[in-house]
């Protein structure tokens, strides 16, 4: 292993004293992964992540404010506060063991907790850049796949071959995106040949991981060039497949302009709410639906409807949407019409409703593709920053919407 200095006053204190408390106890621990590869490149990490020789079991009964999860690969969290530090022990490679319960034959890992030494917990990773520890103690980088070369050279390399390392974990492929536009790095001619042969094993990931990864890659700051990247690699296809079928790739959409107002968002701090970029990624399935339930003989509302509906349900194959978050996505849409319509006796309703915000930023940003104009839009941002008795005036200036008539059935005769 080579010996790189980091800066101890950068690495988190919680990370330390779970660090600490383990190798007390007779244990080895280290930092591991990316926030290693972050304080090399002399960044902030977000989190801190430690690896270890003692079992799962072990770090519960040791620290007491430790929690077990998963199944597919278990892990130790302790928290302190509101920061958890994540807490791994050193894996083996599981693919030579031939056991359908571990691996399947086209070569997926099921599950990850055969336990090994960390030089199989190194190897077994993914791209080398992530393969790195770091003993506080010494105060050394322990590197054993020429991971620290690789990050000064601006390679980001899978640890072996791509394609394998691929269909051992598909996840692996948008990882690489996500690694490669945050850090800067060009991926290289095997690993995109791999990535477009293997794309279609995304097909074999549970949904409710791909949510994990897609805000991983969303909401991160730099979500406008991992939308690029992703097309460009024909990955964005597996996680929207119905966006990917109506977007065009030179025009400007609700989707791009989405995806620069959340990078703006994040990185000048600002909350961010995955339902308001779902709603945007999905609006122009859901128009190209409405539109063909129309041109069948449907009401536009009912239509609409019923493509939301339709649209929400297929999508969760894909990339799994919580009923939390599909339940707010629906309001977002629902409210364009009230938005558009603008009756007179719901506008004071409207202002004080719960998603008026998000529904408002959503009609700007269909003001700005042309789908409603500038007058429309105009109006609800000047009744928003006008007294109360202005309102009333802008209100009354509106003509009032008119009343459908219902349809009388005829009465069949006897």
């Amino acid at each position: 292993p080579s010996a790189h200095q980091i800066s101890l006053s950068a690495v988190s204190k919680s990370a330390l004293d779970v660090i600490d408390q383990l190798t007390r106890a007779g244990y080895q621990a280290y930092l591991v992964g990316g926030c290693v590869r972050d304080l090399l490149l002399k960044h902030q990490p977000k989190d801190f992540d430690v690896a270890t020789d003692a079992y799962p079991e072990q770090v519960k009964e040791l620290i007491r404010s430790c929690r077990l999860i998963g199944r597919r690969f278990r892990l130790a969290h302790v928290r302190y506060g509101r920061e958890t530090v994540e807490v791994a022990t050193f894996r083996a490679d599981v693919t030579s063991l031939g056991d359908e319960d571990h691996v399947t034959a086209e070569g997926q890992i099921l599950r990850d907790n055969i336990y090994g030494r960390i030089e199989d917990d190194a190897f077994r990773r993914d791209f080398t850049v992530n393969a790195l520890y770091y003993d506080p103690k010494t105060e050394q980088v322990i590197d054993y796949v020429d991971g620290v070369e690789h990050l000064k050279a601006g390679q980001l390399l899978t640890i072996g071959d791509p394609a394998t390392r691929f269909r051992e974990d598909p996840v692996r492929m948008l990882r690489a995106v996500r690694f490669a536009v945050k850090l800067g790095f060009e991926l290289g001619t095997e690993m995109k040949q791999a990535i477009a042969d293997s794309a279609q094993l995304l097909h074999h990931v549970p949904p409710s991981r791909m949510l994990d990864e897609v805000l991983k890659l969303f909401h991160n700051g730099v979500a406008l060039e991992n939308y690029k990247v992703l097309r460009a690699l024909g990955l964005f296809r597996y996680l929207f497949p119905f966006t990917e079928q109506c977007l065009d790739h030179d025009s400007e959409n609700i989707a791009v302009l989405a995806l620069i107002n959340t990078d703006a968002r994040v990185n000048e701090g600002k909350p961010v709410i995955p339902a308001f970029l779902f709603a945007c990624l999905l609006w122009e399935p859901l128009r190209a639906d409405a539109e063909k339930l129309i041109e069948r003989g449907l009401r536009p509302r009912a239509a609409f409807s019923t493509a939301t509906y339709d649209l929400l349900q297929d999508q969760a194959l894909h990339v799994g949407i919580p009923r939390r978050i599909g339940l707010v996505i629906r309001e977002i849409w629902s409210l364009q019409h009230r938005l558009e319509q603008r009756a007179p006796k719901g506008i004071v309703t409207l202002l004080g409703h719960t998603r008026f915000r998000a529904a408002y930023d959503f009609l700007l940003l269909r003001q700005q593709v042309g789908e409603v104009s500038s007058e429309l839009t105009d109006w609800w941002t000047r009744i928003q920053e006008v007294d109360h008795n202005e309102q009333r005036n802008m209100i009354k200036a509106l003509k009032p919407v008119p009343k459908k008539g219902r349809r009388r059935r005829r009465r069949r005769a006897a």
